[in-house]
């Protein structure tokens, strides 16, 4: 073997230091049951406290120490604290969950405690959907079916590799579940802590437990600049106050030679909309969101509409836009660039 190939498969050296404070952290019953658990995505203290069947001070006490050690992170979703493997630290950990034996004692009982948890948090969630699925019903009949829009994303898309993916205003994650299996790694924001439930819930459905899904303001998201190869806003516009705003902030996220995508109404003339279902605009025309993207930096901006075809008389028009960021080649990002 060459000099050359043999450096490119050595491990990167570790300082000691932070490899000793990896192993002390990891080196107890608890927290290395914490670890085997967070690797299957993320949870809350409270759902750890039910899992493990230990108080909630002790097992703060616990993710302190993990925090501390660079292994896990914490980030807020409204009153509650959601926990997660650091991408950074994945290759210390992977290699030692993969190395237990997940199906004795006491990992096959905290896996099936949280099965149990999982179930529980999917029913919730699915009481919440239930409620808000009659209004949603209602407006996905009034335009082309889903499965035609997604298909349109897909194709818009293309067979380029989608890399680090953010769905902002993800509600219930539908985006994600479409584009997250593509994807090196998926974000999903939305304001709404009981939306992100839903996402949640159906996510872990589709075994994607592994998106981070993060609560914040689309005018102001938490992530820092150019860290995502792909940013997408599905059928957020219309919501919003100052699109125009969102999108400026949307492309700050775009990295270099990556990708805008909005998914949104043609202009139309249901005012029943804005009462019925909270819509703050009557849909865009294709020249102003194009416009509003090069104002935000980007370039290229490509449109299609989905429009009712056969003959049927569905008053929507979905309308799709990529846009480019505008510099010249592809970088690849930084995994840790995505975070504020």
């Amino acid at each position: 073997m060459s000099s050359e190939s043999s450096s490119k498969n050595s491990p990167i050296p570790v300082p000691f230091a932070e490899a000793l404070a990896v192993l002390r952290a990891a080196a107890e019953e608890t927290r290395l049951r914490i670890l085997a658990l967070l690797a299957e995505g993320e949870l809350s203290v409270s759902d750890l406290t039910d899992i493990l069947g230990q108080s909630q001070p002790r097992i703060s006490r616990h993710l302190k120490l993990l925090v501390e050690s660079g292994l896990i992170e914490r980030h807020r979703e409204g009153a509650w604290a959601f926990f997660r493997l650091r991408e950074a630290a994945l290759g210390y950990v992977e290699p030692l969950i993969a190395a237990l034996e997940r199906s004795a004692p006491p990992l096959s009982e905290d896996r099936a405690r949280l099965d149990s948890v999982r179930a529980q948090r999917a029913e919730a969630a699915q009481s919440f959907f239930a409620r808000l699925a009659p209004k949603w019903d209602g407006l996905r009949s009034l335009h082309v079916p889903e499965a035609t829009v997604e298909a349109a994303v897909l194709d818009v898309l293309g067979d380029r590799p989608i890399g680090h993916v953010v769905d902002l205003g993800t509600g219930t994650g539908k985006m994600l579940g479409l584009l997250a299996p593509r994807a090196t790694r998926a974000t999903g924001l939305d304001s709404s802590h009981a939306m992100l439930s839903v996402a949640r819930a159906n996510l872990e459905r589709l075994g994607l437990s592994r998106v981070d899904l993060r609560q914040g303001d689309i005018h102001a998201p938490p992530f820092g600049r150019g860290g995502f190869d792909l940013v997408v806003l599905h059928q957020v516009l219309h919501y919003l106050d100052d699109p125009a705003r969102a999108l400026r902030e949307a492309a700050r996220l775009v990295a270099p030679g990556g990708r805008l995508l909005v998914v949104d109404f043609a202009p139309h003339n249901l005012e029943q909309l804005r009462e019925a279902q909270a819509h703050r605009r009557l849909g865009f025309a294709a020249e102003q969101v194009a416009g509003w993207l090069v104002q935000a930096g980007l370039s290229d901006v490509e449109s299609r509409d989905l429009a009712p075809e056969d003959g049927t008389e569905l008053p929507l028009t979905v309308t799709l836009w990529l846009a480019h960021d505008a510099s010249a080649g592809l970088a690849a990002v930084d995994p840790e660039r995505a975070v504020a």
